[in-house]
């Protein structure tokens, strides 16, 4: 097994490959138990901790760039699987990620966690109907659209989708489809408001102390927008999904996924 306490440019004999512009020393830990796994990391990128394992082959992370403080994560990538972080993420404290058998956990740009948060796109172990012998708790995608806003305490599981400009309240499961512009919360969680927006500005750190409406914030006004149902949201031609990574970072992911695998 590999060990790394720093982020930075590396490449093995494993095609085990990291591409960081920048230098993190501070708060890192890189464990790689397998070959041909890949970081590739935004020049502006900002971390404030980061735990990642590669338990198997062919895992990905992508890190986009940041104008805010350093998220602190907890990632663990499996065989095919593949983590991407948009631009300006940020989390209140440190939060666990896992995606493995070649699903995709991903999240948009301008996502707040709070704290006490897991993203799980497996259950880390099978289980198996006794009848068949087939297995009943497959690892799915995982999707967090942008400027969402994760509650404390709050977790995601496998096949979970959250669309943009949405919140989950406080110790809530999802475990299916949110849509656009919502408040959810529950076990499992549910919508319980829609056409609602949010915006960052604390209600006790940032003036003004009161905020009885919008003209109080600056908005976000991308985010401002009324619920699409699921059966509209089918009808939309692009996935949002595809505009949460800036393009270059993307476009240089799949060129050296290229190179290093030769395809």
């Amino acid at each position: 097994m590999i060990e790394l306490t720093a982020l930075s440019s590396y490449e093995d004999e494993l095609g085990n490959r990291i591409e960081s512009p920048t230098v993190f020393e501070k708060n890192i830990t890189i464990k790689i138990r397998g070959k041909n796994n890949r970081v590739l990391v935004d020049p502006e990128a900002k971390i404030g901790r980061l735990d990642l394992v590669f338990d198997c082959d062919n895992g990905t992370l992508l890190i986009g760039p940041s104008k805010k403080k350093g998220w602190q994560l907890n990632i663990r990538i499996g065989q095919d699987a593949t983590v991407q972080i948009g631009r300006d993420l940020t989390t209140t404290a440190k939060a666990l990620v896992s995606a493995v058998e070649g699903v995709t956990v991903r999240f948009g740009d301008d996502v707040m966690i709070a704290s006490g948060n897991q993203f799980r796109a497996d259950d880390g172990h099978p289980i198996f109907d006794v009848k068949t012998g087939k297995r009943i708790n497959p690892a799915k995608d995982i999707t967090v659209g942008s400027h969402v806003w994760i509650g404390a305490q709050a977790a995601l599981l496998a096949g979970a989708s959250i669309g943009d400009g949405s919140v989950i309240g406080y110790r809530s499961l999802v475990t299916g489809k949110i849509p656009n512009n919502v408040i959810a919360a529950g076990t499992p969680a549910r919508v319980l408001r829609r056409n609602i927006a949010w915006e960052r500005p604390h209600l006790s750190f940032h003036t003004p102390p009161y905020k009885p409406d919008a003209s109080t914030v600056t908005k976000s006004q991308a985010y401002w927008n009324n619920t699409v149902e699921a059966q509209e949201h089918a009808a939309i031609a692009m996935p949002q999904v595809q505009r949460q990574l800036p393009k270059n970072l993307i476009r240089r992911a799949a060129a050296k996924i290229g190179r290093i695998t030769g395809a």
